[in-house]
């Protein structure tokens, strides 16, 4: 973590930064001037992230290392975030896995896993920021969902659930915020030409040309992420032009 005290507004924060839709983020609201914190497991990718937000015009920008998958690690961590950089104005919930395979073999662990990244660790998240955009009486919290959250897909399910889980606390949120100042937006891309598709644990063969690319959904963030206060975009479903596959 570098040394150095509160980032200038406007500041970002986003988590599983270090490569895909988190690291195209970073690039995206670096170009528009923003400071950024970025989160995420892999530190030698998240400091060429950092690097490169910096050469592209970043205020400041700021790395932590941490395994959102350790939960009983997020609060405090967060908490010395807080207290060394202050309070985002924007959180972007980007962190996230996935696995294939059906149902009817589904292993507790395996669900489990998933549900601690995609649906546990960015709730624990928000909870360590809420008292300070409380306190202020603003904030924005950006909860990257998947259209996974609204379909099916066989071989899918536990990812879809997670998802839909995600999605549905998100809409709580929004509801127990609102009268704090503090917005909450579910932002559900389509199939995303990342990373995601080469693990192991995703067996999965698509044409990843006609996938969504990471820096479209960071431009849309960005475009969420800048709209005026007194407005809030509920909920958005970005699909690539080929449609769902």
């Amino acid at each position: 973590m570098a040394g150095m005290s509160f980032l200038p507004s406007p500041f970002v924060l986003i988590t599983g930064a270090s490569s895909g839709i988190g690291a195209a983020t970073a690039h995206a609201f670096a170009q528009a001037g923003w400071s950024l914190l970025l989160l995420g497991r892999d530190r030698g990718r998240l400091q060429s992230v950092a690097e490169s937000a910096r050469s592209q015009g970043a205020a400041a920008v700021a790395t932590y290392s941490l395994d959102l998958t350790n939960l009983t690690a997020i609060g405090p961590a967060i908490a010395q975030l807080v207290e060394q950089f202050g309070v985002p104005d924007v959180l972007i919930n980007n962190a996230g896995t996935a696995q294939t395979g059906p149902l009817a073999t589904l292993s507790l662990s395996d669900l489990e896993c998933i549900f601690a990244l995609n649906v546990h660790s960015p709730l624990l998240v928000v909870q360590a920021l809420l008292p300070g955009m409380r306190q202020r009486q603003r904030g924005l919290i950006l909860n990257v969902a998947s259209i996974a959250a609204q379909q099916a897909f066989p071989d899918w399910g536990a990812y879809c659930a997670s998802k839909s889980a995600l999605a549905a606390w998100s809409r709580v949120l929004a509801a127990e915020e609102r009268s704090h100042g503090i917005r909450v937006s579910l932002i559900c891309p389509g199939s995303v030409d990342t990373a995601l598709w080469d693990q192991p644990s995703v067996g999965a063969n698509f044409d990843r040309q006609a996938m969504l690319r990471p820096e479209t959904v960071a431009q849309v963030l960005l475009q969420v992420a800048t709209l005026p206060e007194t407005a809030v975009v509920d909920e958005l479903t970005l699909m690539p032009n080929a449609g769902t596959f």
